[in-house]
């Protein structure tokens, strides 16, 4: 994507503007399969759940992590049309319910599709013995999750030492336990989080098993980075690591499941606002423009990302702060960027921005979210 090009999108569509760029979206799924030739894909849709964006990878061959029941059914439109005994083998391959706690509500709405679902605890064992005694388990691991962005473990997972109890107790209610998962946090940048969850993943496969459970799926969750920068090590690099520890623990039939989302979808998200607004304060210039952190930029509070920000006009950059068009003073997107002296109606943009960004859009303030325009879809 040019600069060029994103420009004319936004003269043509107007801002604040959000770009979806599929031959990128297509790029990134061969990419991860390249290097992860095992290993099925489900996309992590709380990413960013556009129907464009699952389509794209439900047309390449992925499946699908899900959440929500909303996320459920953004990705079961794509099946509706298929026979009863085909359309149930899609819900078994395709979607794997991944969020350890579940209202009742949605136990019993699942239950219908016999679904793949996660769990961390005793409570949720008889809830779902109860509404959803159809659905197979997937145990979810506590893992390490030093040095992610987004760290998950205080959250979710079964210690170690409890993880063949749960697995016991699961069966005392007449439920099948599939297999274990774990998450080692959001843009994971440290490789040895995964070494480490494989490993206890592996002694607890092998006290199941002398316990009389035989498990056959492994979920490695998501956090791949994304390359936002040049201190996120090389996916090859963090790939090959994994995938030893992997024939080597693991080896086949297990089926090997991952849940990636930032890796997939954050570089082919690109965002163009307008400067409606400017200003000298703090004895720098501030602009204001008109999309922010209730919008676009909502990553900069949910998932401590820092997009910065860029111009399509060349001059000396001097240092600048850039708000978004609200009246909360949390609406800042950066206090500190290097930007040339602009004027209002010129616009910025960001790239690398399509994960966990429109997917928190509000209408706060009145303010509506960024239109979003999808290019190279097939």
């Amino acid at each position: 994507m040019t600069p060029a090009t994103l420009l004319k999108l936004a003269k043509t569509h107007g801002t604040p503007l959000f770009v979806v760029d599929h031959a990128e979206l297509r790029r990134n799924y061969a990419t991860f399969r390249k290097h992860f030739p095992r290993v099925q894909v489900y996309y992590a849709v709380k990413v960013n759940s556009d129907p464009a964006i699952v389509e794209t990878f439900y047309k390449a061959g992925g499946s699908f992590d899900v959440a929500s029941m909303q996320e459920f059914h953004t990705v079961h439109q794509f099946i509706e049309d298929l026979p009863k005994k085909a359309r149930q083998d899609f819900i078994w391959d395709k979607i794997i319910y991944a969020n350890p706690i579940k209202p009742t509500e949605t136990l019993r709405e699942l239950d219908q599709y016999r679904p793949l679902v996660t769990y961390d605890n005793h409570e949720e064992v008889k809830k779902i013995a109860k509404h959803a005694p159809h659905a197979g388990l997937a145990l979810r691991m506590r893992v390490p999750n030093t040095g992610s962005m987004v760290e998950l473990s205080s959250k979710f997972g079964a210690l170690p030492g409890e993880a063949v109890g749960l697995i016991e107790y699961a069966h005392k209610h007449d439920l099948v336990v599939e297999g274990l998962s774990f998450h080692v946090g959001s843009q994971c940048t440290n490789p040895q989080n995964y070494i480490q969850a494989l490993h206890l993943c592996a002694s607890v496969f092998a006290e199941a098993k002398s316990r009389g459970f035989d498990l056959k799926i492994l979920d490695i969750g998501g956090g791949f980075p994304a390359a936002y920068d040049d201190s996120v090590p090389e996916f090859s690099t963090l790939a090959k690591s994994i995938n030893h520890e992997l024939d080597r623990l693991f080896p086949e039939p297990i089926e090997i499941l991952a849940e990636p989302g930032r890796f997939l979808v954050a570089s082919a998200g690109w965002a163009v606002s307008k400067i409606i607004g400017k200003a000298f304060r703090n004895d720098k210039t501030c602009y204001y423009v008109d999309d922010g952190v209730y919008h676009t930029y909502s990553g900069v509070i949910f998932d401590h990302c820092t997009y910065h920000m860029k111009s399509f006009k060349k001059g000396t950059p001097k240092l600048c702060a850039v708000f978004g068009p609200t009246c909360d003073a949390l609406d800042t997107i950066s206090l500190a960027e290097q930007l040339p002296d602009l004027e209002i109606g010129d616009y910025l943009y960001s790239e690398k921005i399509g994960a966990y960004s429109a997917a928190s859009s509000t209408h706060f303030n009145g303010f509506p979210p960024a239109k979003v325009v999808h290019i190279n879809q097939k």
